[in-house]
């Protein structure tokens, strides 16, 4: 598997000679306005969405929060043959697939074989979280002589993380959506993995490589890839994680 991380969330996985694109984040650092709040970028993608040549499908873990998909990322997704995501996101956008948890697509691969992508329980902050921020997905991917890569989506319940991993054991790689994301909205509360619950979650799952990602490029996340890495190192598990540079295409095995 090739993976390029664009910045935030977003990253361009390259599996069984289909493309696949995270959660779209392609706007340039600007504030946005939200109602009763502000939410700031800092940082733009390594790779504009114009330079990015084609993407065959997106996975985009939830469509309500700008981090996840800005206004370049939505106006991208037009052109994207296949996007799951949410049933709610389904709803509202035109063209999206909403998987529910555990539901399965299997998409056909150049070789003849396929990928399945299964949608898996995410939890975007604490027990009750949706009725505030919404519902959110992650994704599995599998096929035949391909590693089995997890992308977390917004998910900050380890508990989700341990059910797929008894399911879909054993895991080759986990995209892992961390940075103790903290807004208002919740008094403060994770919406994301902290990099200390990340390294509970490499437990969990095995002899996984743990690549970070959305660690970064916003206010309101609290801790950054050096944090991460730093709780890594004192587990004793660095030879676990994949940093990744931004835009540098790096091939995992």
């Amino acid at each position: 598997m090739k993976i390029t991380h664009i910045g935030g969330p977003t990253a361009v996985l390259n599996l069984g000679g289909i493309t696949f694109l995270t959660d779209p984040a392609f706007d340039e650092p600007r504030d946005y306005q939200l109602p009763g709040r502000v939410m700031t970028k800092l940082t733009g993608p390594a790779i504009p969405a114009a330079d990015l040549g084609p993407v065959d499908v997106v996975l985009l873990s939830h469509d309500e929060h700008k981090d996840n998909l800005d206004d370049s990322g939505r106006s991208l997704l037009s052109s994207v043959p296949t996007v799951l995501s949410t049933p709610g996101a389904a709803l509202r956008i035109e063209g999206v697939r909403g998987l529910e948890n555990w539901e399965s697509i299997e998409l056909p691969r150049p070789d003849g074989g396929v990928v399945t992508v299964t949608g898996v329980p995410a939890l975007h902050g604490p027990q009750g979280a949706e009725a505030v921020v919404g519902f959110v997905t992650g994704f599995v991917l599998q096929g035949e002589g391909l590693p089995t890569v997890y992308v977390s989506g917004d998910n900050a319940s380890l508990g989700h993380v341990k059910e797929i991993a008894d399911r879909f054991a054993p895991i080759d790689v986990a995209v892992l959506f961390a940075g103790a994301a903290r807004t208002g909205l919740l008094d403060g509360a994770n919406l994301t993995l902290t990099s200390a619950e990340s390294v509970e979650a490499a437990r969990i799952l095995g002899d996984a490589v743990i690549v970070p990602v959305h660690t970064e490029g916003w206010t309101h996340f609290s801790e950054g890839p050096e944090q991460f890495l730093a709780a890594f190192r004192e587990a004793d598990l660095e030879d676990r994680v994949e940093m990744l540079a931004h835009g540098v295409p790096t091939t995992l095995s």
